[in-house]
């Protein structure tokens, strides 16, 4: 078997490889701001799997599974997607700084045109106090790196510096919840037991 991952996500390629699943990367062409305003006032977990689904749908193969995935951060009330610009992530810093991110992050199998598994998962990503040196020194090493990302960080790099406490596993704030995908894998007799 080989897994079809809907994204081009370095994150969620490299822990897809680094689990030994075999897979072939080819990304989904999806208006994921469109798709978002259509689902409006949407808790932000579903917003994430409405996400995910869109994309393993939009890849989808008679034989093969399809994986899709997204992530969608909220702090406050506020749903925040990724930077489009070095001036929008250094507002996006200025936003999180000494506050709780929540990061949703969801995956769905679909196979033949339908979707056979979905999962979400959720993290808290406690930030320190960011003063605005901090963010300028750190956007001048990480941008635009992480102008792909929906919390303007990479937790595999100097990323892991804007964070006192994090509360949730690693593969959730990688951007899948990798276990659950893993197990479905298994269930489904796509990895061996």
């Amino acid at each position: 078997m080989t897994l079809v991952l809907a994204s081009k996500s370095a994150s969620r390629a490299a822990m897809l490889e680094a689990a030994g699943v075999a897979f072939e990367a080819r990304p989904a062409r999806v208006d994921e701001r469109a798709l978002e305003a259509q689902l409006g006032a949407a808790p932000p977990d579903q917003v994430a799997l409405a996400l995910a689904e869109a994309k393993a749908l939009a890849v989808a193969e008679p034989e093969r599974p399809v994986l899709g995935s997204d992530s969608l951060v909220v702090v406050g009330e506020r749903r925040f997607d990724k930077p489009a610009s070095r001036e929008e992530a250094a507002e996006h810093l200025r936003a999180f700084s000494g506050r709780v991110m929540h990061l949703h992050s969801a995956a769905a199998i679909a196979r033949g045109g339908s979707v056979v598994w979905r999962e979400t998962s959720l993290a808290m990503l406690h930030t320190r106090k960011f003063t605005e040196d901090f963010i300028q020194t750190y956007l001048n090493a990480e941008w635009p790196a992480v102008s792909h990302c929906v919390g303007v960080f990479r937790i595999e790099g100097p990323g892991v510096q804007l964070f006192e406490r994090i509360e949730g596993d690693q593969f959730t704030v990688l951007g899948m919840p990798l276990l659950a995908v893993l197990g479905a894998l298994r269930d489904m007799g796509e990895l061996p037991r």
